[in-house]
């Protein structure tokens, strides 16, 4: 599974490096301009990380981690700024604005790709391995099998991808809303109701 990675930069030169060694360390890269791109491409892509630069038009990359950090379909992306905003300030600040990470430019290609794991690996530990493991389960993805404390147990679908949601993200709270888009990819039909919905995998039906 090749992490999805969105990188938010307007600096043409900068965006083919980095693009040049991401994908050769295994990544898809897929590219916004803008700040207004970006939550867009956001929603829209589903990316497993976001490389936010600070300084980009219409919305200051501040902006956009604030934003994402409000929609409840992008909450917990992971952000990492890669920004030439060097004082001890401006780092609190994006932090504190719910940034994962903070890499300031100049900066090394081989640093940002360790980076860019090390919070993947925390944050999305499915990318890089075959099974989960939380509170004494075991979740093989491959296999599609959850055994507990050696034995094993049977799960519907839909059981299942809720488990695996949360073992993604153990010690996490989600709303309904989050749920339904994590699991069924859904928010647009969380209001429908249920005698006009015809959609034949809307868990309100």
């Amino acid at each position: 599974m090749k992490p999805k990675i969105l990188l938010v930069e307007d600096d043409i030169h900068l965006t083919e490096l980095v693009t040049y060694n991401l994908e050769r360390d295994g990544c898809e890269v897929i590219h916004a301009g803008d700040g207004e791109e970006a939550l867009v491409l956001a929603q829209e892509q589903r990316p497993d990380l976001v490389i936010l630069d600070w300084m980009i038009p219409h919305l200051s990359g501040i902006e956009v981690c604030r934003r994402l950090r409000r929609q409840p379909t992008t909450a917990n992306l992971p952000i990492l700024m890669l920004t030439a905003r060097t004082e001890e300030a401006d780092r609190v600040r994006g932090l504190d604005t719910g940034a994962d990470d903070y890499i300031t430019k100049p900066f090394s290609p081989r640093e940002l790709n360790a980076r860019i794991k090390a919070v993947l690996r925390r944050l999305r530990p499915a990318l890089f391995g075959a099974s989960l493991s939380y509170a004494g389960i075991e979740l093989d993805i491959g296999a599609h099998k959850v055994v507990r404390e050696g034995y094993p147990v049977q799960l519907g679908p839909t059981e299942y991808r809720l488990l695996r949601h949360f073992m993604e993200h153990p010690g996490r709270v989600f709303s309904r809303e989050q749920l339904l888009d994590a699991v069924w990819g859904m928010t647009s039909m969380s209001n429908c109701a249920p005698s006009t919905c015809t959609s034949a995998g809307c868990a309100r039906r």
